[in-house]
């Protein structure tokens, strides 16, 4: 009996790798078994950095609050426990959002909070 195989879901598949891998150097573009170990790396990178995104974005924005709350004489934790205490919920992305862009209305949040 002849051999039976696929052919045509095999051609698929190792296509699929391969315009998974274009604009990747050498090897990694064209060859697949190459090409398959780097898009398998790639995809494990962008699953691992969508998480680190949001940790890198917050850490940027605290220490944006912490350089504007400091400007008008007040530590970090100092500010966001009496933005706490005084019952307002704006989020750190917006706080630092005001002391980049809208240094006003960040000063007047400071001194609502003192």
């Amino acid at each position: 009996m002849p051999k039976s195989t696929n052919s045509v879901a095999a051609k698929a598949r190792r296509k699929k790798v391969i315009k998974q891998a274009k604009g990747y150097y050498g090897r990694r573009k064209n060859v697949h078994t190459v090409a398959k170990n780097a898009v398998e790396k790639g995809l494990t990178y962008a699953y691992r950095d969508r998480k680190q995104k949001k940790r890198n974005f917050r850490s940027l924005w605290v220490q944006r609050i912490n350089a504007a709350a400091r400007e008008h004489g007040m530590s970090y934790s100092v500010f966001m426990g009496k933005v706490a205490d005084k019952g307002i919920t704006l989020n750190r992305k917006v706080l630092a959002d005001l002391a980049l862009n809208n240094p006003e209305a960040f000063k007047a949040i400071v001194d609502a909070v003192k």
